[in-house]
């Protein structure tokens, strides 16, 4: 929906001109997967999909939320704090507006319609987007003069003792602090922080969602953190580390003997081995050598999917065509695994090409077709101008 056809529907549902209108976006990690738990970082960036708000005050002490997206409303009054019921979209925006409030900062009534255009459960944070995005307009609207990075950290607040989801910080901090044309390299532990160039020229970052929902995701995420810990407490014997990515591939594979059982010594092959592909891939992104870039991409998956299982055959099947096709020369799973998304690097001029004939190959292997399409990088949340005349 463009932001015109946004202002028209908020007129249609609240009978009144909207007054403002905010954009935060979705997120993708473009390598290293599975080690921000373990001392490594991480490479996500902002998309040009993600979640808007269109708000005016209201003199009726009363949050009304409404979406475009799900059939739940919500008219809630203004009161001191808040708690999450149910599972409705709602208790997001519902969230920020608590922890705000815990903060200390005065509110008052707003009307809100919020739109979406990121799929739901495939891994491209439309949640943080939604934090992101009402924390940072309450912060416009209200002067409260909270940055686009304390906002991610309330974002990850939210997550964790609102909605009550042991999730890290990349998420909020990628969709909050995203830039045109960068990757961010982001060490999540003390939030330090680098741009690094993304300009991918005549490719375009192709976003395949696998339509798996991701039902394992969080039980097995769990398992690896647990694996991972057990494998750094029995290298720990011979070698000083905090965490797994603090050990070079170099002095893994002199000291690898110590872990007798196999699934531990692959899980932290996998750490290891991932945390130099983004050393690499930073090199080769300030390099402009997108083909290093991409064999890297290619090289993560293989890891995800043998050293660290957290592949499935939906995601495998994506990487497995992109190996095949002219046109791409780097493609990988991102996110949690499970199901959830692919992306890969298309040439831009064959990217409908490439999105058929993917299709066509992994409908026939699994059984249904993913949803493909192509996305920019692009900036972090911010406000939107108003395009029709008040």
């Amino acid at each position: 929906m463009t932001n015109v056809e946004l202002e028209k529907e908020f007129h249609k549902r609240f009978n009144r001109e909207p007054e403002r209108i905010f954009f935060c976006p979705g997120r993708v990690n473009l390598i290293g997967e599975h080690i921000d738990y373990n001392g490594g970082q991480v490479m996500p960036c902002a998309i040009t999909s993600g979640t808007w708000l269109v708000l005016a005050h209201n003199a009726d002490s009363v949050l009304r939320f409404e979406c475009i997206n799900f059939p739940e409303n919500a008219s809630i009054r203004l009161q001191s704090s808040y708690s999450k019921t149910g599972k409705e979209w709602f208790n997001y925006p519902l969230g920020m507006i608590d922890q705000l409030l815990q903060e200390g900062h005065a509110i008052s009534g707003l009307d809100m319609l919020f739109y979406g255009n990121l799929p739901i459960g495939a891994g491209l944070s439309s949640s943080a987007s939604i934090e992101v995005l009402t924390g940072f307009a309450f912060s416009e609207v209200f002067r409260l003069g909270i940055t686009p990075k304390e906002i991610a950290l309330l974002g990850k607040k939210v997550e964790n003792e609102f909605i009550g989801v042991n999730s890290g910080i990349m998420d909020q901090f990628a969709v909050a602090m995203g830039k045109k044309d960068k990757a961010i390299l982001l060490n999540c532990d003390t939030l330090e922080y680098e741009y690094i160039p993304f300009e991918i020229g005549e490719y375009v970052l192709a976003i395949i969602n696998s339509n798996k929902q991701r039902t394992l995701a969080e039980s097995r995420y769990n398992e690896r953190f647990a694996e991972c810990g057990a494998a750094l407490k029995i290298l720990r014997q011979e070698i000083e580390a905090d965490f797994l990515c603090d050990i070079t591939p170099e002095e893994f594979n002199s000291k690898k003997y110590l872990i007798s059982d196999p699934v531990l010594q692959k899980r932290a092959l996998h750490v290891v081995t991932e945390n130099e592909r983004v050393k690499q891939a930073t090199i080769a992104l300030k390099g402009g050598d997108l083909k290093q870039f991409g064999a890297l991409m290619y090289a993560s998956h293989q890891s995800l999917k043998e050293l660290y299982e957290v592949s499935g055959k939906e995601l495998d099947a994506i990487v497995d065509f992109c190996k095949t096709y002219p046109g791409c020369i780097g493609a990988r799973m991102t996110g949690a695994g499970f199901g959830g998304c692919a992306i890969a690097l298309i040439k831009k001029d064959g990217f409908k090409d490439f999105e058929a004939k993917l299709t066509e190959y992994y409908s026939g292997k699994v059984g249904y077709a993913p949803q493909v399409f192509a996305s920019a990088i692009g900036g972090g949340v911010r406000e939107e101008p108003f395009l029709k005349p008040h």
